[in-house]
């Protein structure tokens, strides 16, 4: 008896679990058998409208993510335009359920006979589903589509099913719903289009970018006829009447969109919001705030139109450069509030890729984040004002590649150099060596604590290249840094909207920093730094006296150039703005003959001039608790009867002593190899030099990349006499003079020029790389 009681318990206890499972189960499943209501799909999603710091319209955005939509009810869209998208796309709605099963045998018979797809029997309900859950175009898909479709009839009612369809109708581009087409294309509520324009839209979701009216007009016509030709069939007009509007002539109106200015602003700042999902039986639903209150951003509209200008005006005149694309941002100091933001040339110009933001995009930054490894070495005593850097031959273990041996953009090695003309001029040699004593690691580090939240790979992915800027950035990121900079070390988010505003200051939950974060015990490296980028004769070697980087009042600026010179940047500030720009090209095209200072620098010029044309900014405090010493120009020392040229530098009054106790200036071995080769070429001035490949170069050749990679063989000078090139004893056939290119082919190369009696030789390896490194290149531009 016992064992059959524990057997009954048993049978209960397995009955009761058995029921809570189904429970469960028919609870998971309730929602997806379900009729959906007019209620549960309601768009909340209604428009945001922007306005600068001051009040004015910069815009209108109908809903966020880039998605032009506006909901209106059916009794407030044209008849006109009901009976065509009816005629176009289920002229039976009213007359059957979920499916037309009419329509379902004509498409299986003529699909049968012509053995292919002839015409679909999609109902505007069934459309709707899959507006409202996307599924593959498979067997099981279609299956859902069609249940999703019963359970919208179950719960709707015709008039709502057709309300729901139109305000979701794909229109073309980013634009949805009948509304906001009649708004963006002709400036008119869809209740005042007239048949040519109903018939016209009515045309477009059949396949929005294949009828696309800015792009195919010739298309959307005649798909226009086929909606007035269904019109006439369904006796909603009269074939004359058809005929006369399809000769109509109907005016688009331009693709701007209600956007007056900083569209990729608006984009940016509308995407902050995030979206509220409502899950109605696996169906998701996304609605946004629902009140239509008017968003205030910090943008002054008047500087943005004149940016948005400038960015047009050095693009066009950069053209011949094969330069096409540039982004700018400025920034206010005291407050990090954002003064104008653009992304790209035109973003309307959907051609040229001008939706791409420029301002968010990752790209390498050249050597714009040399300020910061500088300003760490000298936080952390590894350096001091006045060290001596070394710019001469260095080599560095590079896994995947024999030897990194970084240089100039010139080629050339200046010997001993103070860190302020290493910085200023951007030399690549010493702020390697700088970052070899800080550490990649801690350097990393810092550049997280300064907001660079896009470089999260690891410290031997970037190398010692990160200084020349082997990661990626964006132009954000880098105008956030410089404002940390231009503050003294205070790192604070940019703010793109005032407290009184919906949006407050999303950009402050995407950062890294917290609201307000001070670099300790730095002020007076960030005075240091700031003054070695605002001294205009320190960056003298590399840029000249009178270069745009030169303006009528103080300036700290920094430039770069990435590998391959596909970007190129400006970054600078005053004690009032932080401008930074980028020009280059979205589709990763290089540009020619131009850099930092010939890309981006004029257009920051050209901002920076117009922000204080009626006030000039303060100047920058001295580095506080330094002291000036006049110094000789080329040793760094206490200036002698010998030195010919004398500066001021900074030092920390704990040098002193040993400045005034250093009288004689003598190198280290490592500057052997440059005074030999600085000694050679003072005997052989008026010789022949061949300047590239240096002697015993060794180059790597990437499997898959033997006819890609070429080495440049180039003569010192401008020759003008003929000059015959000699590669390992035979003569190459070449009308070239001063240079030519070869492609690398493995071994050992002697290469000898010869001009008249005079001749230059070197010698340089080829070798087969065993792998194609995956680490990224190192940039070999000083600017």
């Amino acid at each position: 008896m016992k064992i059959i009681s524990r057997s009954l318990t048993k049978i209960k206890h397995s009955k009761v679990i058995l029921a809570g499972l189904l429970i469960c189960l028919v609870v998971r499943l309730l929602p997806y058998f379900a009729p959906i209501r007019a209620a549960d799909i309601a768009q909340n999603q209604l428009a945001m409208q922007f306005s600068d710091r001051n009040g004015l319209p910069l815009g209108t955005l109908l809903t966020r993510d880039q998605e032009h939509t506006s909901v209106v009810p059916l009794n407030q869209v044209s008849p006109q335009f009901i009976h065509a998208i009816l005629a176009a796309e289920d002229a039976s709605f009213y007359h059957h359920g979920a499916l037309d099963m009419k329509a379902v045998i004509r498409a299986s018979k003529e699909a049968i006979h012509a053995k292919r797809i002839v015409s679909g029997a999609s109902t505007i309900t069934m459309q709707l589903a899959r507006m409202l859950d996307p599924v593959p175009r498979t067997l099981s898909g279609k299956m859902q589509e069609i249940w999703l479709s019963w359970r919208l009839v179950a719960g709707m009612n015709k008039d709502e099913i057709l309300s729901a369809y139109i305000n979701r109708l794909p229109m073309g581009g980013n634009i949805y719903g009948v509304e906001a087409a009649a708004q963006t294309y002709f400036s008119i509520p869809a209740s005042e289009l007239n048949l040519a324009q109903a018939s016209l839209l009515a045309a477009i979701p059949n396949n929005p970018t294949y009828f696309n009216p800015y792009q195919h007009w010739e298309r959307l016509k005649q798909r226009q006829k086929y909606v007035l030709n269904r019109m006439v069939q369904e006796k909603y007009i009269s074939g004359a009447n058809a005929a006369r509007t399809s000769a109509e002539k109907v005016v688009f109106q331009s693709s701007q969109r209600g956007i007056i200015a900083a569209p990729h602003f608006l984009f940016w700042l509308a995407n902050q919001i995030p979206p509220t999902p409502l899950d109605k039986g696996g169906l998701i639903l996304r609605g946004v705030r629902g009140d239509q209150s008017v968003i205030r951003t910090t943008i002054n509209r008047p500087l943005q139109q004149f940016v948005e200008a400038q960015v047009q005006q050095v693009i066009s005149s950069l053209a011949a450069n094969n330069v096409h694309d540039a982004s700018a941002l400025v920034i206010d100091n005291h407050t990090s509030e954002v003064l104008a933001y653009v992304g790209s040339p035109n973003y309307f110009n959907e051609a040229k890729l001008g939706r791409n933001d420029g301002v968010q995009a990752l790209r390498q930054p050249g050597s714009t984040l040399k300020p910061f490894v500088y300003e760490l070495a000298l936080e952390k005593g590894l350096i001091r004002p006045n060290t001596i850097l070394a710019d001469v031959p260095a080599h560095y273990a590079i896994p995947g590649a024999k030897l990194y041996s970084p240089t100039d953009y010139t080629e050339s090695f200046l010997g001993p150099v103070r860190v302020r003309i290493a910085l200023a001029n951007s030399l690549n040699v010493p702020a390697v060596r700088v970052l070899e004593k800080v550490g990649v690691q801690t350097f990393l580090e810092r550049l997280h604590q300064l907001g660079f939240e896009h470089l999260n790979q690891t410290p031997e992915h970037y190398g010692l290249g990160l200084t020349l800027g082997s990661g990626e950035v964006s132009l954000w990121e880098l105008a956030r840094a410089y404002v940390t900079m231009a503050r003294l070390g205070e790192a604070t988010p940019l703010v793109s909207t005032f407290s009184d505003s919906p949006i407050q200051n999303p950009s402050t939950e995407r950062s890294h920093q917290s609201p307000k974060s001070k670099i300790p015990n730095s002020t007076t490296i960030w005075q240091l730094i700031t003054n070695m980028l605002s001294d205009s004769h320190a960056r003298a070697t590399a840029f000249g006296v009178d270069s745009v980087l030169n303006l009528p009042f103080p300036v700290a600026v920094k430039t770069g150039t990435s590998s391959n010179f596909r970007d190129t940047w400006t970054v600078g500030f005053t004690t009032d703005y932080t401008v930074a720009t980028w020009v280059g090209n979205f589709n990763g095209e290089p540009m020619r003959q131009v850099s930092g200072v010939t890309g981006a620098a004029p257009l920051w010029n050209r901002i920076m001039l117009h922000l204080h044309e009626h006030q000039e900014p303060a100047g920058f405090p001295p580095p506080e608790g330094l002291v000036q010493l006049p110094i000789c120009a080329i040793s760094g020392l206490r200036p002698t009867s010998e030195c010919t040229s004398v500066v001021q530098e900074y030092f920390y009054p704990e040098d002193k002593i040993a400045y005034q106790s250093q009288n004689q200036f003598t190198l280290p071995p490592e500057y052997d190899e440059w005074l030999a080769k600085q000694q050679q070429s003072s005997l052989v001035s008026t010789n022949l030099r061949i300047l590239s490949p240096h002697h015993g170069d060794l180059f790597l050749l990437y499997p898959g990349e033997e006819a890609k990679q070429k080495l440049e063989f180039k003569l010192a000078g401008n020759k003008s006499a003929p000059v015959e090139w000699w590669l390992n004893g035979e003569k190459l056939n070449t009308q070239s003079a001063n240079s030519l290119f070869w492609y690398l082919r493995p071994g050992k190369w002697t290469l000898e020029a010869r001009s008249g009696e005079m001749s230059d030789k070197v010698s340089f390896q080829v070798e087969l790389a065993t792998i194609k490194p995956t680490r990224r290149g190192f940039s070999i531009s000083n600017s």
